[in-house]
């Protein structure tokens, strides 16, 4: 099995509105933003402490979901895995083993990138008053995709899988000191799967009201989740986890952490 060594997470948004999304998110998590890359495509947020595993990405076509590269040891032997267990490749650029980068879908059609590991592995501290992190993927699967897609990413990963606290959710929890886990969500309706980021906080109320002056608007609030949209049009969730375990508190143990 080819471990997943780091996980990098990107906010995909729109290329005519990617500075907006990069000026938010830099803002929102303490972080300074890096030259951009390959013609304004890719940035990375510089965090105080710690590895950089956030980074924005300016695509064509759609916009305003996240997907994730993993970084694995051996590349070639990664990809092979991957598409044994039903994703497919759809571009690559395997210069070295070293410096390499192959894009993938996943059975239902994320994307995804395997690259080589490069080194990284101290998680960044959570930042900010109130304290808040960008801990999460949350993988938002049509009924009719879920079971496999859950599968493939529990296959793929290795982490281990654990029943979220509503039927419809499940957790799939990295080894200590990975700076993103994958929770998965069972849709009752669409038919088409996307990702979005989550944040914990240790202040959910003033967190959204500092996301609000910043150019986010708040969608929709449930009892311990409010659903946002970035100035990007990217849609989060701000969570009342502790930004630390990634744990709702014990007076919320009825609800999912999502």
């Amino acid at each position: 099995m080819t471990a997943i060594r780091w996980t990098q997470l990107f906010l995909d948004r729109p290329r005519q509105q990617v500075d907006a999304a990069a000026a938010f998110w830099a803002s929102v998590t303490d972080s300074d933003l890096s030259p951009w890359r390959d013609a304004h495509t890719f940035a990375t947020f510089e965090p105080r402490a710690g590895a950089s595993y956030l980074r924005v990405h300016a695509v064509v076509d759609g916009g305003g979901g996240a997907h994730l590269d993993l970084e694995v040891d051996d590349l070639r032997a990664g990809t092979e895995r991957a598409v044994g267990l039903g994703a497919r490749v759809v571009g690559q650029d395997v210069v070295e083993q070293d410096d390499g980068l192959v894009v993938l879908r996943s059975p239902a059609g994320l994307g995804f990138c395997l690259v080589p590991h490069r080194g990284a592995s101290e998680r960044p501290p959570p930042v900010g008053h109130p304290t808040t992190r960008v801990d999460q993927v949350c993988l938002d699967l049509p009924a009719a995709v879920h079971d496999l897609e859950a599968a493939f990413w529990t296959r793929l990963t290795g982490w281990e899988r654990h029943r979220g606290r509503l039927p419809e959710f499940e957790l799939l929890a990295p080894p200590a000191g990975m700076p993103v886990r994958l929770l998965l969500q069972r849709l009752t309706g669409g038919d088409r799967a996307g990702a979005h980021v989550d944040l914990a906080t240790t202040d959910r109320v003033a967190t959204r009201a500092q996301h609000a002056a910043l150019g986010a608007r708040e969608l929709a609030v449930h009892e311990h989740w409010s659903v946002m949209r970035d100035p990007a049009g990217g849609v989060y969730c701000l969570t009342d986890r502790d930004p630390l375990t990634g744990s709702l508190p014990p007076a919320a143990a009825s609800l999912p952490p999502a």
